[in-house]
């Protein structure tokens, strides 16, 4: 997605080798306009599962914006898995999953309420950042709990010199990325054209 990329040359901070900072357009300061572009982006990399998926499911907090974005141009709702053991405001009947956060470097749980993923629903996931993947497969994890069938992932950035996404496509999981950054220097960020071409 040009559009995407140019504004992550433009406006993104490369505060450490492996630390994007993108939060003057995507995830603390939000352009909305280029949020529905990127939803509309999902919907075409998608297409054919427009109809089939029930639901978009993502992580607080990052993911919530771009996945309501995603959203409105697939029809269905959003669902966010929370984080936080014993949160007073989520049901006591829930699917949980351990996930490791790159960026705060802690453990956290997350979770959804089973009244909210059914067995059998077919589930987008989408997220902003994909770099080691623990967030995908903690997501991917309460799918699996809830016996609800996974789509494909929708990452808005994906480090592509980190594993998670080369582990996730090893694994048969279809992994869908808009920006694919094959490496970060102070100042610069160079992108790959696709998955094999990170290699090269």
């Amino acid at each position: 997605m040009r559009l995407l990329e140019e504004r992550i040359r433009r406006e993104a901070l490369v505060v450490l080798p492996d630390v994007l900072r993108v939060d003057m357009f995507l995830n603390h300061l939000i352009d909305a306009e280029l949020l529905d572009e990127i939803g509309a982006e999902f919907a075409r990399i998608f297409a054919d599962e427009v109809g089939r998926i029930t639901k978009i499911l993502t992580v607080e907090a990052s993911g919530i914006a771009i996945a309501c974005a995603a959203a409105r141009h697939f029809g269905v709702p959003v669902l966010f898995a929370k984080k936080g053991a014993g949160n007073k405001t989520l049901d006591k009947d829930v699917y949980c999953s351990s996930v490791f956060s790159f960026t705060k470097e802690a453990v956290s749980t997350v979770s959804v309420a089973r009244r909210f993923l059914r067995p059998g629903e077919r589930v987008l996931v989408i997220d902003d950042f994909l770099a080691n993947g623990a967030a995908a497969r903690g997501l991917l994890d309460i799918i699996d709990q809830a016996d609800a069938e996974l789509a494909g992932i929708g990452i808005v950035i994906e480090k592509g010199f980190q594993p998670g996404g080369t582990v996730l496509r090893a694994q048969g999981v279809r992994v869908e990325s808009l920006a694919l950054i094959k490496s970060m220097s102070e100042g610069r960020v160079t992108f790959a054209e696709s998955e094999a071409a990170l290699a090269l």
